[in-house]
């Protein structure tokens, strides 16, 4: 029988169950606005009615098409950098991967037990996983605070690929006779195979759960809901900042805090305290240590499988000057050189 845990009757979390969008948006320039700093090009169109590999297709075959393409794979990234139409931009953006331990009481696996979790992150070689599986287009993480953000711990220092620590922890608490779950997106599935080999390394058999794009929303309102035990002792999971400064206000939160959506497991009273003082506090530089000392707790209780931040990876057109930003993506201040086939006979 399932037991079911009921979230505060206050607190919601939204879903998104479709990205229904238009094929063109247009956005032109306003001349009228009243700061100094005003866009540098007249007109900007979002394309969206094409395929990833349709998009980096016309902007690194040919010219007149697409001036940048958001979201490149690591897996394209070569290609990006083979093109003479296209230059490939690798910035630190605030996006991180981790893996959600399922921490539940009614779970048979004692992911509850810090030593099995750090076991977990011991076993994880991170430098192979950013250079093989995101082509070396990332930066392994000691927590979930990336070392260009506001608030991780002094002397923060990714934990190190030690098998033979890894191994001596899981006797101290030994696995239940069946494989590891590790469920994943598809979109990730090659991450998670990696993980998967550095997990059997120590002995301990794995089982990767792909989940379909089809399947992510049911997956995610369970998750969300917390009314039924994920099946899952692992989930691949990765999210994004939209701000350096204080990143436990909407990183750690939705990971660990009582109101997280990411939370799979009982909540965490010390976490809470901690993270109610932090929310509380109004001096920037109290802010910030209090900031660090929660990254710190949650790295020292290895309260999730920490992963790496991937890089943000654009193909943009080699006569547009532009620079991305760590959380979203601007356009006011892109510019054209001469050479560009917009202005270039003109």
């Amino acid at each position: 029988m399932a037991i079911q845990r009921v979230r505060p009757s206050f607190i919601a979390t939204n879903l998104i169950t479709g990205e229904d969008r238009t094929a063109r948006v247009v956005l032109e320039a306003n001349r009228d606005h009243n700061t100094p700093r005003t866009a540098r090009v007249e007109r900007v169109v979002f394309v969206n009615d094409l395929t990833p590999q349709e998009a980096l297709e016309a902007v690194c075959d040919r010219e007149g098409e697409l001036d940048i393409v958001t979201e490149v794979s690591p897996a394209d990234a070569a290609r990006v950098e083979a093109s003479e139409h296209a230059r490939l931009v690798s910035f630190d953006a605030n996006r991180l991967l981790a893996g959600i331990f399922n921490t539940w009481a009614d779970h048979d696996a004692p992911l509850g037990d810090a030593r099995v979790r750090e076991a977990l992150n011991l076993a994880v070689d991170r430098n192979r996983l950013v250079a093989d599986g995101l082509g070396g287009h990332g930066t392994p993480l000691a927590g979930l605070t990336a070392p260009w953000c506001n608030g991780i711990f002094p002397g923060a220092t990714p934990r190190p690929h030690d098998p033979d620590r890894a191994r001596a922890l899981l006797a101290e608490s030994p696995w239940p006779g069946r494989p590891l779950r590790l469920a994943t997106p598809a979109a990730l599935a090659g991450l998670a195979g990696l993980i998967a080999g550095d997990v059997r390394a120590l002995g301990l058999e794995v089982d990767v759960i792909e989940v379909p794009d089809e399947a992510l929303t049911a997956g995610a309102r369970q998750l969300v809901e917390k009314k039924l035990t994920p099946p899952w002792d692992v989930l691949l999971h990765a999210w994004f900042d939209l701000s350096s400064d204080l990143p436990p206000a909407v990183v750690h939160r939705e990971f660990f805090g009582v109101d997280g959506a990411f939370r799979a497991g009982p909540e965490d009273p010390e976490f809470d305290r901690r993270f109610a003082e932090l929310v509380r506090q109004t001096d920037p530089a109290a802010a910030t240590a209090l900031a660090e000392d929660l990254d710190r707790y949650c790295f020292d209780a290895c309260k999730a499988l920490f992963l790496c931040a991937p890089k943000a990876l654009y193909a943009v057109n080699r006569h547009v000057r532009w620079e991305p930003y760590r959380a979203t993506f601007e356009l006011a201040d892109a510019e054209t050189s001469e050479e560009h086939w917009s202005r270039a006979g003109g």
